[in-house]
């Protein structure tokens, strides 16, 4: 599914996000990228959603090379991979209904399937009934579902998260963990990056740690704790 062959990634600033970094993500794993501030976890996640190209080396997403997808391919690509974000980066001003149904809009999917999938997708993160409802007058949880349900809403078959429970308590943080890895039940492929390792730990999935750029460590998924299968 996902291939990094010795990537590098400058900024214009020159910085050096990434320098090196090889790794492979099979089809349905779940993996967490983690380490500290500026590791160069949610460069990896750019590069992966298209948002970013490498400077050098080869991103290869489902047999696709992104250094040669050219540009009027780009959204179909993007349209392929699901993003959560840690400040949600719903529209305050649209309901919870409208913030999940925007990919499929944009895509300009019939409103009939439009409908049938947004509140497909509310009734798998536990928020069907609240379609109404304005970003603000949910919880910061809820908020993180609505846009979780926005990022599957297309049925894409790569989920990516950047530090998506770095703004929430340890019981929502485990809460959106069994959300992920439901979806992964399913062969979806998740990838996830989070400084939280306790959180990590209780999941026990496959874990690769980016240091100054660099993968310092890709180690196998151990047994997970009972608590993250409640």
């Amino acid at each position: 599914m996902i291939t990094f062959d010795r990537v590098s990634k400058r900024y214009p600033n020159g910085r050096e996000a990434l320098a090196n970094v090889s790794f492979d993500i099979h089809t349905g794993e779940m993996v967490f990228l983690t380490g500290r501030s500026g590791a160069g976890k949610s460069t990896v996640l750019k590069l992966i959603a298209l948002l970013e190209r490498p400077t050098r080396g080869a991103v290869v997403i489902a047999g696709r090379n992104t250094h040669t997808l050219k540009a009027r391919h780009v959204s179909a690509f993007r349209r392929r991979v699901g993003v959560v974000f840690q400040d949600h980066k719903l529209l305050a001003d649209r309901p919870v209904y409208d913030n999940v149904a925007l990919p499929l809009a944009v895509a300009a999917t019939p409103l009939k399937e439009i409908d049938r999938r947004v509140r497909a997708a509310l009734d798998q993160v536990g928020l069907l009934g609240k379609e109404r409802a304005l970003p603000l007058e949910l919880s910061v949880g809820e908020q993180q579902r609505v846009g979780i349900a926005r990022a599957v809403v297309s049925k894409p078959p790569l989920l990516i998260a950047d530090e998506p429970t770095g703004n929430l308590d340890p019981d929502l943080s485990l809460e959106v963990m069994r959300l992920f890895r439901r979806f992964q039940d399913v062969g979806v492929t998740v990838v996830i990056a989070s400084h939280d390792h306790h959180l990590v730990r209780e999941f026990a999935q496959r874990v690769i740690v980016l240091e100054n750029g660099q993968v310092q460590g890709d180690t196998p998924d151990p047994l997970p704790s009972v608590l993250a299968y409640r």
